[in-house]
This record gives C-alpha cells, sequence and structure tokens, in this order.
C-alpha cells in the first residue's frame, strides 16, 4: 500500500538546521517511503517505549521517526515524520500523545531535558539502537529520584495543575523537580507548544487562573478528546505536506518560515466565525500579523468559485504592503492570491477619489510638510501670531478633518479630547476662518494633504453605503419588483459592498477617516466582516481613534497575544523599560483602541538569546567605525549556516537610524569607506540589493531582522528635544503626547530584531534607553 506523508512543525524546523546533503536525503526517502513504506531498505521498526512511534532509515546515520495517523479518504496509509535525528539521539522513551486539552498530536523528546532533572525524577535514557559491533543495551531498572539541592521553580503547582491547563503528561514530573531557568530552557527545548507556553507562563510569574484563561483557554476543545485516535488528531495539529514547495523553503533556511509560522494558541482566532468586528492585539512579535495573514488564508478558503476579489488586506504603509503581499504569497495558491486585494490604506482612497472626480479635476496630493509651509505662509501674510501654524495645521488634522466637522457650528460643539489647550469660543470662530482661508489657498493650488484625501474619500464611501441601504430598503417595501425601472434609471444596476470580508494590519495608525472609509466598503449585516489586529504601544503617528465612534464595534469580540515568538527574553526586556519605565513620575498610558486602556502585563518571550549591548561612543565618526566592525562580524557569522555550508545575508541585517540625513551619511560611510554593500528601505521597501538595510525608525515598522543595529540614539536626537521642548510648558499635554510617539518609535525600532540588537550613541545617551546617563 502506498504512504502520504505529512511533517509535523518540529520535524519542519529540525530539517532547516541539517546539512544540505541530508535534508536531500530527506526527500529522497519522503519518495521511496511513499511509494512502499515496507521496502526492506527503509528498516521501518517500531520503538520499544512508545509502539506508535516507528523509526526508519534516511541513510547510515540518519532516522525518521514517524507516527502511522490512519487510511486517508484516498486509501493510502498516513504517517507524521515528527523528527529527524542522528541514530545517537534516539532513544526508546520518546513518546507521542494527544493533549488532553487542545486534542492535537503532540511528541515528547526527553533526551534535550538535563541530567540533573532527569536524575530528581527518576528518568533514564535508553538508546533505540546500538553502536556497529555492540549488543542492544539492557533494559535499564527504574532509577531511584534524586533529592534536589534547591527549591523547585513550580513549587506552588501540582501535577493535578499542570495536567489541567495541558501539559505534556510524560513533563509532568520533570517540571515540577526543575529548579532554575537553565533546566527549564533545557525541559522546554523539547517540548509540545502548549506545554512550553504554560510553563514559561507559570514560571514568569502568571497565576494558574490567568495561564489557564490566556493559554489553555484559547485551544481548549469544547469536547474531550479521544487520546487514542491520532487520526482525528491530525485534523486538528498543524502540519505541512511533504512536496516540493517544502523542499524549496527548507532548502531557504528557517528564517522564511519563521515569518509566517502559526503557533496553536493563534490559530483558534484565526479560525473563529465572528458576528461582526474582531480585534487582536499584543505586543511586539507576538504575532498580531502573522494572525491576519493566515485568517486572510482561511477566508480565502471559504470563498466560492469566482474571479471577484472579495478580501481586502491594508494596512498603513506602502512597504508593509509589498512585505505582507510576498508573504502572502508563501501561504496562498496562485488562484486564491488572485482573489484577495493588497492595498495600502492611502492607495485605497486615491481609488475611490479616482472614481469620483471628473477627467482633468484631480488634485496633487502633498506631504503634511508641504502644507503646513503654505500655512505658515498665509500667517505669514495675514501677520496672524495668535496661533502657532503647527497648533493650527494638528487642529485642523485630528478634529475638524478627524470628525468631519463641516460647519463652523459644529465646530463649536466639537469635543477636543487630548488637545491639552482648551479654547473660547472667539478662539475657535478665528481658529475655523483661518482654516477656511488655508483650504482654499490649498484648493487654488490644485494640492490637498493625504489627510484632506482620506475624509474626502470616507465622504465618497459613506454616501456609496447609504445608497446600497437605501436600495435594499426599497426593495423589501416593494419585493424586489420594480428594481429593474430603478436600477436601470439610477445607475445602481451592480451597486454593492465593495469586499466580504478586511483585514486590516498595524491597525493603530489609522486616521479616523480611514475607519469610517473601511467601516462604509464592508456589508456590517454580515459575519467576519472586519478583521484588526494593531498594538497602540507601535503608534508613530497622531492618529488616535475609538472605533466605537467610527461605527466599528468590537466589544466582546477583543482578543489578546501576550507570547512574543520573535524577540528574545533579553530584547524584550531592555525594550520594555523604553515605554514602561519604572519612575513612578513618568506616567506613560496608551489606549485600546476603543475607550479603554491597554498595557504590556503578562507580555513575555518564549525565546534565549545574547542580551543586548550598549555602545557609547566619543564622535559620530568613531559610531560608525564601530558600526562597520560589528556588521562584518554579523556577516560572518550569519554566511555561513551551523554545517558549513554558504548563506545568503541579504535582508538578515539591518541598520536603524532617526532621519533620512542619518541614513544617506551612514550609507555613504559603509559603502565608500569599509566597502559594506547596502540597501535604503523606502516606502516601495528595500531599494537595491545590498546586504544590509538601512532605514528610519518608521520605516521598520512591521518589519523584521534577525540582527539589528540602532545607531545614533544620542539625547537631543531620541527625542528631537529642539521639536518637542517648546511644548514642555505651554501645551503640557502635547509634550507628553509626544514623549509617547517617541518612546513608541524607539519600542517598534528595538523590537524588530529576532536573535541580536545593538544600541549606541554618541555624547549623552536617550533619556530613553536603559543605561546610566
Amino acid at each position: 500500500m502506498k504512504a502520504r506523508i505529512s511533517l509535523y512543525h518540529k520535524a519542519e524546523q529540525e530539517l532547516y538546521k541539517l546539512d544540505r546533503s541530508v535534508k536531500a536525503q530527506f526527500f529522497d526517502f519522503c519518495h521511496r517511503f511513499r511509494e512502499d513504506p515496507d521496502h526492506p531498505g527503509l528498516d521501518l521498526k517500531p520503538l520499544k517505549g512508545d509502539g506508535r512511534i516507528f523509526r526508519a532509515k534516511i541513510n547510515t546515520s540518519y532516522r525518521a521517526l514517524m507516527a502511522k495517523t490512519g487510511i486517508g479518504p484516498d486509501g493510502k496509509a498516513g504517517w507524521l515524520v515528527i523528527a529527524v535525528r542522528h541514530r545517537k539521539h534516539v532513544y526508546e522513551e520518546l513518546s507521542v500523545a494527544v493533549n488532553r486539552v487542545s486534542g492535537e498530536i503532540e511528541f515528547v523528546d526527553l533526551s534535550v531535558v538535563g541530567d540533573s532533572a532527569l536524575r530528581r525524577a527518576g528518568v533514564q535514557l535508553t538508546p533505540a539502537e546500538p553502536e556497529p559491533g555492540q549488543e542492544p543495551a539492557p533494559v535499564p531498572a527504574p532509577a531511584p529520584p534524586v533529592a534536589a539541592e534547591a527549591p523547585p521553580l513550580l513549587a506552588d503547582y501540582t501535577v493535578d495543575d499542570l495536567r489541567k491547563l495541558g501539559v505534556a503528561e510524560q513533563l509532568i514530573d520533570l517540571a515540577l523537580v526543575v529548579t532554575d531557568s537553565a533546566e527549564l530552557d533545557q525541559l522546554v527545548e523539547g517540548a509540545p507548544l502548549l506545554s512550553k507556553d504554560i510553563l514559561y507562563g507559570l514560571a514568569a510569574g502568571m497565576s494558574f487562573d490567568e495561564v489557564r484563561r490566556e493559554i489553555t483557554k484559547p485551544v481548549e476543545l469544547a469536547d474531550k478528546p479521544d487520546p487514542e485516535d491520532l487520526t482525528a488528531a491530525l485534523a486538528r495539529t498543524i502540519v505541512t505536506t511533504v512536496d516540493d514547495d517544502l523542499r524549496e523553503a527548507i532548502e531557504e533556511g528557517d528564517f522564511r518560515a519563521w515569518k509566517i509560522y502559526l503557533h496553536p494558541t493563534q490559530a483558534k482566532l484565526v479560525k473563529r466565525h465572528y458576528n461582526g468586528p474582531a480585534r487582536v492585539s499584543g505586543g511586539p512579535g507576538t504575532g498580531k500579523t502573522i494572525v491576519a495573514l493566515h485568517r486572510v488564508r482561511h477566508l480565502a478558503q471559504q470563498l466560492p468559485p469566482g474571479h471577484s476579489k472579495p478580501i481586502l488586506l491594508t494596512t498603513f504603509t506602502k512597504n508593509l504592503t509589498t512585505d505582507l503581499r510576498s508573504r502572502l504569497a508563501s501561504l496562498l495558491e496562485p488562484e486564491l492570491l488572485a482573489r484577495v486585494d493588497i492595498a495600502h490604506i492611502d492607495q485605497l482612497a486615491a481609488r475611490i477619489l479616482g472614481e469620483n472626480t471628473a477627467p482633468g479635476r484631480a488634485k496633487q496630493r502633498v506631504y503634511d510638510s508641504v502644507a503646513l509651509d503654505e500655512l505658515r505662509q498665509l500667517l505669514a501674510e495675514l501677520d496672524d501670531h495668535r496661533f502657532e501654524a503647527e497648533f493650527l495645521f494638528e487642529e485642523w488634522e485630528q478634529v475638524i478633518l478627524g470628525q468631519s466637522i463641516p460647519t463652523r457650528s459644529a465646530y463649536f460643539q466639537a469635543r477636543r479630547a487630548g488637545r491639552g489647550k482648551s479654547l473660547t469660543r472667539p478662539e475657535r470662530a478665528h481658529i475655523w476662518k483661518l482654516i477656511e482661508q488655508f483650504t482654499a489657498r490649498m484648493d487654488k493650488r490644485g494640492i490637498e494633504t493625504w489627510g484632506q484625501a482620506a475624509e474626502r474619500a470616507a465622504r465618497y464611501e459613506v454616501e456609496r453605503a447609504t445608497k446600497i441601504e437605501s436600495r435594499r430598503a426599497h426593495k423589501n417595501d416593494v419585493d424586489g419588483k420594480d428594481l429593474i425601472h430603478r436600477d436601470d434609471s439610477s445607475g445602481m444596476r451592480y451597486l454593492g459592498y465593495r469586499y466580504r470580508h478586511i483585514v486590516v494590519d498595524e491597525a493603530q495608525d489609522l486616521r479616523p477617516a480611514h475607519w469610517k472609509m473601511l467601516r462604509a466598503m464592508a456589508d456590517p449585516g454580515l459575519p467576519n466582516d472586519l478583521f484588526i489586529t494593531g498594538d497602540t504601544h507601535q503608534r508613530i503617528y497622531d492618529h488616535q481613534v475609538a472605533l466605537g465612534s467610527v461605527g466599528v464595534h468590537i466589544r466582546g469580540r477583543a482578543s489578546r497575544l501576550t507570547l512574543s515568538y520573535r524577540t528574545t527574553k533579553e530584547i524584550l526586556a531592555q525594550a520594555l523599560r523604553v515605554v514602561d519605565p519604572k519612575n513612578p513620575d513618568l506616567k506613560v498610558t496608551y489606549d485600546n483602541l476603543d475607550d479603554g486602556t491597554d498595557n504590556l502585563a503578562g507580555y513575555r518571550s518564549v525565546l534565549h538569546g545574547p542580551t543586548p549591548t550598549f555602545t557609547p561612543y566619543n564622535s559620530w565618526d568613531d559610531e560608525l567605525t564601530g558600526l562597520a566592525a560589528l556588521l562584518n562580524t554579523w556577516k560572518q557569522e550569519l554566511s555561513t549556516d551551523a554545517n558549513g555550508n554558504a548563506r545568503d545575508v541579504r535582508g538578515r541585517i539591518a541598520v536603524c537610524v532617526a532621519d533620512r540625513d542619518m541614513v544617506s551619511r551612514t550609507m555613504y560611510y559603509l559603502e565608500t569607506q569599509a566597502k559594506i554593500t547596502c540597501a535604503e528601505l523606502t516606502k516601495d521597501g528595500p531599494k537595491g540589493d545590498g546586504d544590509i538595510h538601512v532605514g528610519t525608525m518608521h520605516r521598520f515598522k512591521g518589519l523584521e531582522y534577525q540582527r539589528l543595529a540602532i545607531i545614533g540614539a544620542t539625547d537631543g536626537i531620541v527625542p528631537r528635544t529642539a521639536v518637542i521642548d517648546r511644548y514642555r510648558t505651554d501645551d503640557p499635554t502635547r509634550y507628553e503626547r509626544e514623549l509617547r510617539k517617541a518612546r513608541s518609535l524607539l519600542f517598534v525600532a528595538a523590537t524588530r530584531a529576532r536573535d541580536a540588537l545593538s544600541i549606541s550613541w554618541h555624547g549623552v545617551p536617550s533619556p530613553f534607553l536603559p543605561v546610566s546617563r
């Protein structure tokens, strides 16, 4: 009987780390196994410890550990590859089981657990294969438990506690005897993901109830799973079919796969049915973007046949859209990818304006800096010094455009929450008159800001949605009898909502007008209409909005991710001190994209890595010299894999600076003096194919790198005190808001690193850095 092979995610991760020749032999093995699993050359044998696990020979040194998963509808025997190991590391104590909480297949490997913990638990490992020329080792008698010299790390918990939470049965006794974090790290290295998350959460100080609510509950089945039914468990487990696409991904290395990997606790959010808009929040690296991408995939797979694009995936900037498109292409087949409209939010607004603007009447959209210069020029011509141009511009952007205020009388009644300085009625009247003159000046030049464009697009789209609902109401009134005449005369024959589903990533930076536009693009009467991911701790623009105020009601459909799968504990600990300083005089608060507040309580990492380095320099030139030396070291370390095979370093290392001028100076030095090739991060993504990506902190939003250097983190630069200090006394609320934005910007930059982070400065360090000044 022929076989069908799937790959357990832990086995897939192990394959990435193997020598290229072993990878090739593994795929040859899979081909032979699919044709005839019982071929003598494969030497398929069950382990003595757990008879459901079989070992099969890949070559003379490596073994595939496999489990039967039943006969599929195609009549082929199903096999799951759960590990790929050197024969020296195959032990009889390996086991496979169905988790009592999630119902997923779990593979437990005790060979990576520290010897001290094994001895204390009375566990002794038995090699499954003897060395050539040796007799098989006799089955050892159970070793007596050894008393611990220090109290257990999880002394407050019992066997029953860990069992209820979902820790794998084979790990419970061991988990209760580990005495420090180093032993715990060894224990969870080979543990199932759910067990790893639970044990790390408890060790980090989360209570039993918190772990159950945030980790266990999201993956818990309504009905208790059958512990013997591996076939049903396989359907609940994330596996990969062994095919040519998998071969290509594994040859490319683990960095690509890591950028699209979905954790089981996230999978529940992806597949959940929502009766309205839903929001997923969480700190950097918790997988919000991954969840958004897999949500798109899930929705696309549910679509009926067709050629339309009923799904929209959108985000705030163009370069983030480029990254999302690339990642989604790794998840979706071309025919399904073609059913998804991927566009950044300003691109959507431009489309709508194009549909509603007569030829030759389109306005040129300009950056805010251009419009601000126009406002300054107007004030100078009027010799008006009552308000600064910056204050007026923000009042226009955040209050008038933000709330779509059409008249002066409406402006008199408008709320100005968070604006700091209060205004009298005469002051509002004067501001309204100045704004009218300013916008007339812009109209005369045929230009508008992106904020104006968003507000106009939102009005057009809301009008369109109103027509759709009016048409529906009319149809209900007349039972559809005169719709043909009505449609012919009104031009509404094909009028309908643009999208069935909308997925928004990096939602915290969208303007109120953007939300009004998006709300009007999808039918609010249908389920699964809006799926939103974001983190207000990473808001780096002044666009704050309560979703309920723009018709996006998420109450009861909000979820929070707390485990970081990208940023190491060491990087996370330092980054958190940027946005959550322990100084009680610094009251830093963040909203939750609605009327409440958000925090990073319980936010933690499951990864370990080197401690971030903080390096002072006497001058900018010295800092650039140190940067070049660091980059050369990193390039050398990443240029080969663990087996000595050459590896492309492009896109793995980046340098982050505060502004465009520093980008230019950094790239010039690296390319001309240090002979290191660079690619600048632009709004369209990396420009060029240089080894090192260089960009401003804003450009790093939503991106990920294995190693990252932040340079020029100097007081006066981070934050730009020349810009914000003028608000310290005149507008304290604005001052605090600017400081919070600057903190968020550094927080975003620092958490772009996966494995290593270096931060340097010349002169006095930034007050945001967790270092002595």
